[in-house]
């Protein structure tokens, strides 16, 4: 255990750095924005340092290790620790909330209470990413993000905010009690009653109830990867809400149903997910074909880009069901490679609306000539969604694709269909996404035709590029990436 907590220190500031808040809106709304700014960046810094002068990148396992008596009427504990897989999903987390506190910058309705959210939001991602060891922190930072989330969607978001946010709400809230549910079975199921994770993870438990607790913690896992069909709430929320909450929905929160399919389906329920893998898979294949169908359908930007996500999101359910490391290790990449490229596509689509007011694809178009920025960035963002061979979506999709080919767990006449299907979504995805960018900057528009438009100023074309440089960064070389994890996902 550490003389100093880092992680908890990492974990608390953005959450303690909201409490001066309210006292810095008398002295004006850029003063507020960026203490936030700092404070992210402080905190995203800190993790750099805690990495880089406490954590031993050549061992393998949980390092960092905090542990205090929390709730002792109830056994709960403060446990917190990091290893490869939560780091990298830390290091995401850290990054893309900075970014979105500097895209937020336009926010002049209640930015106090924006940026509030903001931080509890970061707060709840970061404890859980910093891999909560006691089964009941893990659900309380699980849940810490949802009231943000809420209140960033009814207050900020679309017209249509309010149906956004409470079905939001109410999908997530309800899919959530699952996981307090399977905790309080395996807490007092045989010997010792815990909700310690290491403990848990070597009880032994029958396998009929195995796959009970597998499928319920999945219902709550799949509710936030979005999985079919359990979808349904991303692209209302995606529609509605505020281009920084996009951000952090796309780059952090679709991460946490992967990562805790991996951390307690996977890790813990082993003998569960071997027999219900092949279902995984299928799901993540209806996923990748059916949104991609839906996406080449869409007529709203941001929805288009959301069923996208969900597509997405289906070569993370491949990539776990693979029962391969090659598979498992393009998941993680995928999760990460996305975090990166949604809240660029997202933010950008943002940028676009300021000043077009319209999110609808027939309603803009021409924009090359008066935004190359806006060209430039958002054609490179789009291209790293499509897998283009150099940038982060290549290959993840590319060790997902092998995994699941090359994987002896499952018969021919399963993975040929499979990775068949999944090759027919590759292709989907340059079609819909081509279509996209030569409507927007090269197709004809009904409404927009005497608008004089700006293109992206230093600011957004700092988030934008600062997005892109790691999605180019780990197309050229993934294994800077990989293996930093690939120890962590041994099952």
């Amino acid at each position: 255990m550490n003389t100093f907590p880092w992680l908890s220190t990492v974990v608390a500031l953005p959450l303690l750095s909201s409490f001066p808040l309210p006292w810095l809106r008398e002295r004006g709304n850029h003063l507020v924005r960026w203490y936030c700014l700092v404070v992210c960046l402080i905190d995203f810094l800190l993790l750099g340092y805690v990495l880089g002068s406490h954590y031993d990148f050549s061992v393998q396992g949980l390092q960092l290790r905090e542990d205090w008596s929390w709730i002792p009427a109830l056994g709960v504990h403060w446990s917190l620790g990091l290893d490869g897989l939560s780091m990298c999903l830390a290091l995401l987390t850290g990054f893309v909330t900075t970014l979105a506190v500097l895209g937020a910058w336009p926010v002049t309705r209640h930015p106090c209470l924006f940026y509030v959210l903001m931080l509890a939001m970061y707060t709840g991602q970061m404890g859980l990413f910093a891999f909560s060891q006691d089964m009941l922190l893990f659900f309380l930072m699980w849940e810490l993000e949802l009231v943000p989330v809420y209140f960033l969607l009814s207050l900020w978001g679309g017209r249509k905010r309010l149906y956004a946010a409470t079905k939001f709400l109410l999908t997530t809230g309800i899919a959530s009690l699952f996981i307090l549910l399977s905790a309080i079975v395996m807490a007092l199921y045989g010997k010792p009653t815990t909700w310690d994770l290491s403990i848990l993870s070597i009880k032994s438990f029958p396998l009929a109830l195995q796959i009970t607790l597998y499928l319920g913690l999945f219902v709550a896992f799949g509710v936030k990867i979005a999985s079919f069909p359990l979808h349904s709430w991303l692209p209302d929320t995606h529609g509605e809400a505020h281009p920084s909450t996009c951000m952090l929905l796309a780059g952090i929160l679709l991460k946490m149903g992967g990562y805790g399919l991996i951390r307690l389906n996977v890790q813990i329920f082993s003998q569960a997910h071997h027999l219900l893998a092949p279902w995984l898979i299928g799901l993540g294949v209806i996923n990748i074909v059916y949104a991609a169908l839906t996406s080449l359908a869409q007529r709203n930007l941001k929805r288009k880009i959301a069923y996208s996500s969900i597509s997405h999101m289906g070569f993370v359910l491949i990539g776990i069901g693979s029962l391969t490391d090659i598979g498992m290790s393009g998941a993680l990449l995928q999760m990460i490679s996305h975090g990166l490229i949604g809240a660029s596509l997202f933010f950008l689509a943002g940028a676009l609306y300021d000043r077009t007011r319209t999110l609808i694809l027939e309603h803009i178009g021409d924009m090359a000539r008066p935004m190359p920025k806006m060209f430039a960035l958002f054609t490179a963002s789009s291209l790293s969604s499509l897998a283009l061979p150099g940038m982060s979506g290549f290959p993840a999709e590319l060790l997902v694709f092998f995994g699941l080919a090359l994987s002896q767990a499952y018969p021919l006449s399963f993975r040929i269909p499979a990775v068949a299907l999944q090759g027919l979504g590759i292709v989907l995805t340059p079609i819909y996404l081509l279509a996209m960018l030569r409507q927007i900057f090269y197709g004809k528009q009904t409404r927009l035709n005497h608008r004089h438009f700006v293109d992206l100023g230093p600011r957004e074309t700092f988030v934008s590029f600062a997005l892109l440089l790691p999605i180019v960064g780990i197309g050229i070389c993934p294994q800077l990436v990989t293996q930093l994890y690939q120890g962590s996902l041994s099952w």
